[in-house]
């Protein structure tokens, strides 16, 4: 990740949290659209779920400063969706609903280089989660 890259995620993120709660509701639609298996992981309120996701999504933002202190809530955020039956593809399906929702959200302002910036960004949240994930998996196996 470059800094124009991270800079990129930023300033355009601060576009969408006037939006947060639409920005979320699209995100899940989306994401029902194209999997709708995934339904059935999402038992609470979704207003609720959607406020989680745009918190989340602040700290990762926001944290790309300090990825020494973003890291380890990133690892431990993988950790947590594994135990949630998220697997290594569903990470692929909501890629496509944030790239899509950021695309409805900032409109005009959702350029190429913002989606690579995003792109990138993202691919490397999601390796940390997953490699988190793994990890977990094999250390309670170890265990056993």
């Amino acid at each position: 990740m470059t800094e124009t890259q991270k800079i990129l995620v930023q300033k355009s993120f601060e576009k969408v949290l006037p939006i947060a709660d639409t920005a979320a509701a699209l995100f899940y639609g989306r994401l029902f659209e194209i999997d709708p298996s995934l339904r059935h992981m999402f038992k609470g309120d979704l207003n609720e779920q959607g406020k989680k996701l745009m918190m989340t999504l602040k700290i990762a933002v926001g944290g790309l400063d300090r990825l020494d202190e973003l890291v380890p809530q990133i690892e431990k955020l993988g950790r947590n969706h594994a135990g949630y039956g998220v697997k290594d593809e569903h990470y692929n399906t909501v890629a496509s609903a944030l790239l899509w929702t950021l695309e409805k959200g900032l409109g005009e302002d959702f350029t190429d280089e913002v989606k690579d910036a995003w792109v990138t960004v993202y691919t490397i949240i999601a390796d940390t989660m997953k490699n988190a994930a793994k990890e977990a998996e094999l250390e309670e196996a170890a265990a056993i």
